[in-house]
């Protein structure tokens, strides 16, 4: 491959040297500055004058960003080495996956994951699923969720990681994110672009709600976002949500339904109350599942879907799901008495559902304690729209806790003024008890004096909430 292919694709300016850097050429890596070897292209949304010194000390075939700064134009022609600058990063990140899954993992079966909530649990179910069957399957979605961003080059690393360490790969499953931003700005289309690199045989997308707010401000813009991927899906096949009405509002090739009521379709697969059912065919009992949740439910319908719709063995999708442990944060047990749930729970549909699930479980005349950390440094409005979800689900048995988590959150997640006062004004205008604690470790101590044995304590929040298994674990 020529420089002037990669300019190209990324519909870049090439400043400094018009050919790559490293004597041989390119590698085929992808990568981060810091992890960067002979002929590896780097990918940065920003750099300046030192960075491009360290590249060049380097030997990398070449550089792309965004956004070149404090005299990273002028020291890239000082030293002729190549820097690429383009408007659209995430041009630079859909090429670095295409050309690696090009390169890298040609036989692959693609499998690609995106809609507001569940990603992560249908993309790790699916991805546990085929490694029970005893295929050979990268997934971006680990234990913690951390490397599910594409907004940089980590998953075409650790794609290349994973090929050269255990061989070549049966399968990709790859969550991307709905709606993606950098610095506060919506990446347009991102979705769609990353569908579109993998070239998915199968595509699902879970639901359609809000989230990312400032990125995007209503549910019409993020229908807009993710009305690109089916297109880009193309001739694959797209398991669907047939309970959400904006999802069934998406032109789609080739759908796959997934439902919690019974469904008179034969691409189709449903939840009844009491069993998951496909053509007629009982697939897997209540008891047989790894969670009963209806929101965990509906992430197993859509990885069931996925893995039918690859043409999976029913006994396979059966194994898998039997045999499946939960993500991190995913609605775990932290403690039998009282019980502790910790859940991911990080915008308005998630919360609604996860509270609504737990208050199920609780005994009569018992108390759920719901622990919810405030989001840190993500605007006024998401958390308006989260603490509305808590005022919608409030009754008589449930006491409501909230935490700015001081204690072990840093600069990019520290609460703010104005996030803590929304909180705090919209429970007051409803008339919403509640109790606030600046740290987490005080709030989930007293919480767990306060609780009686039979009681509940949900735990539920993003960056805030993350710290409180280790916490608790020195409490209880």
């Amino acid at each position: 491959m020529e420089i002037q292919e990669v300019v190209d694709a990324v519909n870049g300016k090439l400043v400094g040297n018009d050919e790559f850097f490293s004597i041989d050429g390119f590698t085929g890596n992808f990568t981060f500055l810091n992890d960067s070897h002979t002929g590896d292209i780097v990918i940065r949304h920003w750099i300046n004058d030192i960075g491009i010194e360290m590249a060049f000390n380097k030997n990398i075939a070449c550089l792309i960003t965004q956004n070149p700064k404090d005299g990273a134009i002028e020291m890239a022609e000082k030293l002729n080495f190549p820097l690429i600058i383009t408007d659209s990063i995430e041009l630079a990140n859909a090429f670095a996956l295409s050309y690696t899954v090009e390169k890298f993992s040609p036989n692959s079966t693609n499998i690609v994951i995106t809609g507001t909530n569940g990603k992560s649990t249908t993309s790790h179910l699916i991805y546990h699923i085929l490694k029970t069957a005893g295929f050979n399957v990268f997934t971006n979605t680990d234990s913690e969720s951390e490397f599910n961003t594409l907004i940089d080059p980590m998953v075409s690393k650790l794609i290349v990681d994973e090929v050269n360490t255990n061989g070549e790969l049966d399968y990709l499953v790859i969550e991307v994110s709905e709606v993606q931003g950098w610095l506060g700005k919506l990446m347009k289309n991102h979705a769609a672009l990353m569908c579109e690199a993998l070239n998915p045989e199968v595509g699902v997308i879970t639901n359609i709600a809000m989230d990312h707010i400032g990125l995007v401000n209503t549910i019409d813009d993020v229908f807009e976002e993710i009305s690109a991927v089916p297109n880009a899906i193309g001739d694959g096949i797209c398991v669907l949500n047939h309970d959400d009405n904006l999802v069934m509002k998406l032109d789609v090739k080739n759908p796959f339904y997934t439902s919690m009521s019974e469904l008179d379709k034969l691409n189709s697969v449903y939840y009844n109350g009491n069993e998951i059912v496909y053509q007629s065919d009982v697939f897997l009992k209540r008891q047989d599942l790894p969670f009963t949740g209806n929101h965990f439910i509906q992430n197993i319908l859509s990885a069931i879907g996925a893995c039918i719709s690859l043409g999976l063995d029913k006994e396979n999708i059966i194994e898998g799901v039997k045999s499946y442990k939960a993500l991190n944060r995913r609605f775990a047990k932290l403690n039998d008495q009282p019980l502790i749930y910790d859940d991911f729970a990080h915008n308005p549909d998630g919360i609604k559902a996860t509270i609504s699930e737990t208050i199920k479980l609780l005994p009569e005349n018992q108390t759920l304690y719901v622990v919810c950390s405030i989001r840190g440094s993500r605007g006024v409005e998401i958390n308006q729209l989260n603490v509305e979800a808590i005022v919608e689900s409030m009754d008589d048995n449930i006491e409501l806790i909230l935490s700015s988590s001081n204690d072990v959150v840093n600069d990019l997640n520290f609460v703010e003024p104005e996030e803590k006062k929304v909180f705090f004004d919209t429970l007051n205008e409803n008339n919403v008890d509640f109790i606030h604690y600046d740290n987490l470790n005080e709030c989930l101590s007293e919480t767990y004096k306060k609780a009686d044995k039979n009681d509940i304590i949900l735990l539920i929040g993003a960056q805030g909430m993350d710290p409180a298994e280790s916490l608790l674990k020195d409490i209880i």
